[in-house]
């Protein structure tokens, strides 16, 4: 991100099937200590390519978070290089900011590890770290927040932030079909970040096709705390609403506590990620909460395969291809009252 503040992101996953078509979930929260380990979800090592091969030293590189979105991904990748007796895994403390990032993975590439996966603190920021890697012979796997240049990385996977907007507003469009006066709100997470604009993009375009628009619109920072206070001016500058999209459902438990103190219930929320926390909130029907769209930290866990496939020479066994695929892009799926039941093994502590 351009600015830095300390910021976890979401937690769910999936491993494998993150890898084959659409997975699952995604978010962002503050860094407060949490009492329960991080879920993970990875793929057992059964499969034709996971026989030993020759052994690689990967270095992983995120934002620090011991639970939420970010925390998830870090111990998804950790439970997945466990799962390989050929991988040695290095995790690179990525610091506070782009800066202290950048530092860390200049000593790690003069280490020559076989590949390096890693989650940037901003894409832009380390794009040219990433290119000095791939020139240096060190295969990289860009994960989630995209570099500026496809040169930069072997691989990219990610999840689809334009879809998630697009998934938001569909559900929003057709539950408010025909009330072109609705008054619309949106919580994205960080606006510097490409993710966030796509995501707000995907919105808008989708909410056009049913004739509406947001209306009110206040930037949190994927933090509890900005969630709360972003959804306190919101509710503050809007009298009256009939939805509301949150971005992330790891600052969404500070936006639904602000929407508790207001006493406000005339509208309905989506959130984004698929948190445990949001899933509750939407089987007990207890919250303005309805509805919620994935993004999925288990693209930590397939981010690794990726590394170990590639570094010994091997492409993915059900593709034709002899390599790994430049870009995975993981769909986002809509989860509501009807169908939470299913994603609820899949959701991760807020």
């Amino acid at each position: 991100m351009s600015t830095s503040p300390d910021m976890s992101r979401r937690r769910l996953l999936f491993g494998g099937a993150a890898i084959g078509a659409g997975a699952l979930l995604a978010g962002c929260t503050s860094n407060e200590t949490k009492d329960s380990a991080p879920q993970t979800n990875v793929k057992d090592a059964n499969a034709a390519s996971a026989a030993p091969g020759k052994p690689v030293t990967i270095a992983f590189s995120a934002p620090a978070a011991d639970h939420g979105w970010i925390g998830a991904i870090t111990a998804n990748a950790k439970a997945q290089a466990a799962k390989f007796s050929d991988v040695t895994l290095k995790v690179i403390d990525a610091g506070k900011d782009a800066p202290a990032q950048i530092a860390a993975l200049e000593t790690v590439i003069a280490s020559k590890p076989d590949a390096i996966v890693m989650l940037p603190q901003d894409g832009a920021q380390l794009t040219a770290i990433g290119k000095k890697a791939m020139d240096a012979g060190i295969i990289v796997i860009n994960l989630d927040r995209e570099f500026t240049d496809a040169a930069a990385s072997f691989s990219l996977i990610k999840g689809d932030n334009y879809g998630m907007g697009v998934a938001a507003g569909h559900y929003i469009g057709e539950k408010l079909k025909g009330k072109t006066d609705a008054v619309i709100g949106e919580i994205p997470g960080i606006d510097e970040l490409q993710l966030t604009k796509d995501r707000s993009k995907g919105f808008a375009d989708t909410l056009k096709t049913y004739g509406l628009t947001v209306k009110h619109r206040v930037a949190a920072g994927f933090t509890v705390q900005t969630g709360q206070s972003a959804a306190a001016n919101l509710l503050q500058a809007a009298p009256k609403l009939d939805a509301v999209w949150n971005h992330d459902d790891d600052q969404g438990v500070g936006v639904l506590a602000a929407i508790q103190q207001a006493g406000r219930k005339e509208f309905f929320m989506v959130g984004g990620a698929g948190s445990r926390d949001a899933m509750d909130h939407i089987k007990a029907g207890d919250t303005v909460l309805t509805a919620t769209v994935t993004y999925p930290p288990s693209m930590a866990s397939s981010a690794i395969i990726l590394a170990r496939l590639a570094a010994q020479g091997n492409g993915m066994s059900d593709l034709v291809e002899l390599q790994v695929p430049k870009m995975i892009v993981l769909q986002s799926e809509t989860i509501t009252k009807d169908n939470v039941d299913k994603y609820l093994p899949l959701g991760f502590k807020s």
